[in-house]
């Protein structure tokens, strides 16, 4: 019942998609992604009926639950030709936003991410050619957020070269270490406040999302199967920059980040560049468990 409120979010997005199959210049402009920023659960949800992988927000049910009404199908996945259908108008969607400029950014960011999820042979090299000269300093919310977007999304199709130069360039300053833990925050569901664009990623202040939740939610992130593991280490390591009084608080949650790290240190999954980040962690986790 916790993700109602999400699944109703990814119902309209696929309903829309269906309903328009050739989106108009008015049905852009009142597209649900156009609305509001997404949070990971609601992105999830719309994958699930177009990938069949469920949100990992979804509990997994007991095995003694039983199953009162016969065979049931394990996700809500679309036929073949709907799920088409829909891919082909968020593309659509994220070229015609493309052209409105500013007020079809959100847009843009959003269809581009969930077309990112597309099997097509082409859908590689669309979501890269959808990918717009990197500025290296943070010059505001929209162009950074769009170039992260991007660069997580090249990484489902094994490009990484786009994200480590975002967490060089994009990362480089305060302005920008800041919006990747607010928007890390709202993506994993601990700001409350919806947000209509993505404006508050450039605030300064962590007051409106807790910094040892957020902490608590990125440990799972550290998993060296991710394909964003580079922006995961990075994103705790800058956290923990932050609030380096974090690893005092919780003496478990320091024991379960001491062994995530040094998994990751014994894996071959992260960059030389997220190694010496890793290394770091690991040095004062091992401090603060002395």
């Amino acid at each position: 019942m916790v993700l109602l409120e999400a699944a109703g979010q990814a119902d309209a997005v696929i309903t829309h998609a269906l309903e328009n199959p050739v989106p108009s210049r008015q049905s852009v402009e009142h597209h649900p992604l156009a609305q509001w920023v997404y949070t990971r659960t609601a992105a999830h949800m719309i994958a699930w009926a177009l990938t069949g992988a469920p949100p990992a927000a979804l509990p997994q049910n007991p095995p003694e639950t039983p199953r009162r009404r016969g065979p049931t199908p394990d996700s809500p996945l679309l036929p073949a030709a709907e799920r088409q259908a829909a891919f082909s108008h968020l593309r659509r969607c994220a070229e015609e936003a493309e052209r409105l400029g500013q007020d079809g950014a959100l847009l843009r960011r959003q269809a581009v991410y969930l077309c990112s999820y597309d099997s097509a042979p082409d859908t590689h090299a669309w979501v890269g050619h959808m990918r717009k000269p990197m500025r290296f300093t943070f010059t505001s919310p929209l162009e950074w957020s769009d170039a992260r977007s991007i660069a997580t999304s090249l990484t489902r199709h094994g490009e990484q070269d786009v994200l480590w130069a975002f967490i060089d360039h994009g990362m480089q300053d305060d302005a920008g270490e800041a919006a990747n833990l607010n928007y890390w925050a709202y993506w994993l569901g601990l700001d409350p406040l919806p947000r209509a664009d993505d404006g508050f990623m450039a605030s300064r202040s962590s007051r409106q999302w807790d910094a040892s939740a957020l902490l608590r939610a990125m440990a799972s992130r550290l998993d060296p199967g991710l394909a964003c593991i580079d922006l995961n280490v990075h994103s705790v390591w800058a956290l923990l920059a932050a609030h380096p009084a974090l690893l005092t608080v919780d003496a478990r949650l320091t024991a379960d980040l001491a062994g995530r790290v040094l998994r990751l240190l014994d894996s071959d999954s992260a960059s030389s560049r997220a190694r010496r980040e890793l290394e770091q962690l690991n040095c004062g986790l091992r401090m603060t468990r002395a």
